[in-house]
């Protein structure tokens, strides 16, 4: 049995832990004997805990379940081929065109999208500026890749482009109102509730198809950590991979962006984690452990987030530091520390 293999089992015996833990912590005790009941689809003792489970707990695991895999991958895919360790699904100014459609709907349009045949509002309108804004800053950073061979200079494009779209936001939050300020306040704080079991299916559905199409990139990935120039001798179109995974990304970190907020540190630590855990670059078995590791990471940070109680749950993006910031860190010692041996 393979090293991959190996771990790849532990980690799903750790994500059903986790999962299960998630359905079973929170503000209202229930017992776990009605958890399984409702989960059958039996009465339990309080009606509400049916509620509770079905609408609450469950959606909220399975978002940090799809959420955490699509997040870390996207790191995995953009450190590979921009050849740089701190680069993840922020770093394209994608999550930062999120940002700004949830900011225009929020600040200046009083939390509203109204045309002359329709008029959209409530956190509908939210997932909608959202998406928005990030599919159109991915078209603009699509627009330059057609201009910038370099993928570095790709990358500093975008954050060029990430700085412009938080310059706006800051603009929008000067002249908003209180009430509008607060609002994008705590949907900047991130959080996995924000996926109904109606709206499940369809956001399941582009999360697993965006997951599908990177393990497609699996091989031209390998060859891409060989230099470029290997690459196109084995016959990879680096452009058109870089297009590609341009797409992927921007797809999975617009639809996790637009339900669940601006998650930090997710795609930009687990990749080194799954590294750390495998000691490989091979993506044959890296891509589907950091796949693993990322639904894992999610899900502890969404049950650390509950466990205070009922004094309240904690904001996603005060947890994810917690854990990611270290990574970061050591992999920076580690890199500094090769450099001064080299």
């Amino acid at each position: 049995m393979s090293r991959g293999l190996r771990y790849g089992i532990v980690l799903t015996v750790v994500i059903m832990l986790l999962f299960a833990a998630n359905l079973l912590v929170g503000s209202v005790s229930i017992p776990v004997a009605d958890v399984l009941r409702i989960l059958m689809g039996d009465e339990p003792e309080k009606a509400s805990w049916r509620f509770i489970i079905w609408q609450s707990r469950l959606p909220q695991a399975l978002t940090a379940l799809l959420c955490g895999a699509s997040l870390a991958v996207c790191g995995l895919m953009l450190q590979t081929v921009l050849k740089n360790p701190l680069a993840g699904p922020s770093i394209l100014g994608i999550d930062a065109g999120a940002s700004l459609g949830v900011a225009l709907v929020m600040l200046a349009f009083g939390g509203s999208i109204t045309t002359a045949t329709f008029n959209i509002s409530g956190f509908f309108s939210v997932i909608i500026g959202a998406f928005i804004g990030a599919m159109s800053i991915m078209a603009l950073i699509l627009f330059f890749s057609t201009l910038i061979r370099s993928s570095v200079m790709l990358l500093i494009t975008g954050i060029m482009v990430g700085y412009i779209a938080s310059s706006a936001i800051s603009l929008l939050n000067f002249f908003a109102t209180e009430e509008g300020v607060q609002s994008y306040l705590v949907w900047g704080l991130g959080n996995f509730g924000g996926v109904s079991m109606q709206q499940m299916p369809s956001f399941a559905a582009v999360v697993l198809f965006g997951l599908l199409c990177s393990i497609l990139l699996v091989k031209p990935l390998n060859a891409m950590l060989l230099g470029e120039k290997y690459a196109t001798n084995l016959g990879v179109n680096t452009w058109r991979l870089r297009n590609y995974l341009l797409i992927i990304t921007g797809l999975l970190t617009a639809i996790t962006t637009a339900f669940c907020g601006p998650i930090a540190f997710i795609g930009l630590a687990v990749p080194h984690i799954a590294r750390l855990i495998l000691g490989t670059e091979n993506h044959h078995s890296l891509l589907p452990v950091t796949m693993l590791t990322g639904s894992a990471v999610a899900l502890l940070c969404n049950l650390l987030c509950v466990l205070p109680g009922e004094n309240g749950i904690i904001p996603l993006n005060a947890v994810t530091p917690v854990i990611g910031a270290p990574v970061i860190i050591y992999v920076i010692m580690s890199q500094r520390t090769t450099q001064q041996m080299n």
